[in-house]
């Protein structure tokens, strides 16, 4: 395939996956990697992509990715994150569930659980519980945005402030290996904000190519966090940022 009907492909890859490697771009192409990565350098150079090691991501954006691609990006790991998280959830105890595609996982991975007060600002959350009658579900008020079923705003907040969970479980757009955690939204950060405030144990539910992306926003720190769930180790920076401040990381795999 000639370069110029390659890039659009790369582009339109990129998009539905929120990232692209060499690996994976030579064995679709039938290309060498030497090949690919010009492409890659180029697109970068224009501004289409930002380079990491091994490949290339969408460049920093106050946009995030379409919900319905979101759902499909890294499925794996966010049901190995899901079962982990929800298997540390005990049954008879309240919980906040916030927007995500994350969380909508960890949703599944409670439908064997009961005696659980679920409160969440996420609709797609809802609808999932809603299939265990041994789960009672509270739905935030708010402004519902539509493109991924999430209750954001004033009201949101107001809910959530009426309550003190057991647990609360957030997703997040992006993390820095220093520590924060970022979004997209101002208003669903201010509700996540509200939902640490009102948690006794705070869960963060996200996997690792979070540290491949950006977003404007900041929600918090690991630090403000007490257990971290992803799907594979993360690197020494951030480790050490969660053993300075007692923030526990879980992972598939990992040895007790």
């Amino acid at each position: 395939m000639a370069r110029t009907l390659r890039k659009p492909e790369i582009i339109s890859m990129a998009r539905r996956d929120g990232r692209v490697t060499v690996e994976g771009l030579v064995g679709h192409f039938g290309v060498t990697p030497q090949t690919i990565r010009r492409d890659l350098s180029e697109l970068a150079d224009d501004g289409h992509l930002d380079r990491i090691h091994g490949g290339a991501v969408l460049p920093s954006s106050t946009t995030n990715i379409g919900y319905s691609d979101r759902r499909e990006l890294n499925l794996s790991a966010k049901f190995d994150i899901a079962k982990l998280c929800a298997q540390n959830i005990p049954n008879d105890c309240s919980l906040f569930l916030n927007i995500g595609t994350t969380t909508e996982a960890v949703a599944n991975e409670l439908l064997n659980h009961e005696g659980l007060l679920v409160v969440t600002n996420n609709i797609n959350v809802a609808l999932i519980l809603s299939e265990n009658p041994k789960v009672d579900v509270v739905v935030t008020g708010g402004s519902l945005r539509r493109s991924d079923g999430g209750l954001i705003g004033y009201l949101a907040e107001q809910t959530i402030e009426q309550f003190r969970f057991d647990y609360g479980i957030i997703g997040c757009s992006a993390l820095t290996h220093t520590g924060d955690i970022l979004d997209f939204d101002i208003q669903e950060v201010r509700v996540s904000k509200t939902i640490i405030k009102h948690c006794k144990e705070v869960f963060l539910v996200a996997d690792t190519s979070k540290f491949e992306r950006d977003a404007p926003v900041l929600i918090g720190s690991l630090a403000d966090i007490d257990v971290f769930f992803s799907d594979q180790p993360v690197d020494p920076m951030c480790k050490r940022v969660c053993d300075q401040n007692s923030t526990l990381i879980r992972h598939p795999g990992q040895s007790d």
